[in-house]
């Protein structure tokens, strides 16, 4: 009895890990197509920037977009790390 709730521990845990890594992968991949310009959903050139925010040097920046023709909005946590050693964070 033991072994079968092991095993279905360990499936579950692992599926929820390949779970999460593919969620992580989408997400980059929006942020990609983002980064070049255009919706991840519509693929057209209507992406804006929103939202910015910061909490200072060692905080991730936050940022929203949203597309103007089919309404798509995210949020990404970018590292701002360069920004510390260049002495445009005080």
């Amino acid at each position: 009895m033991d072994f079968y709730l092991l095993a279905f521990m360990l499936i579950i845990l692992t599926g929820s890990v390949l779970v999460y890594i593919y969620y992580l992968k989408e997400k980059k991949e929006q942020l990609d197509s983002i980064r070049r310009g255009f919706c991840p959903q519509c693929k057209q050139n209507s992406i804006e920037l929103t939202d910015q925010r910061s909490g200072g040097c060692s905080t991730p920046e936050l940022l929203s977009f949203v597309c103007l023709e089919c309404g798509y909005t995210n949020s990404f946590a970018i590292d701002n790390r360069e920004a510390c050693g260049s002495g445009r964070c005080k």
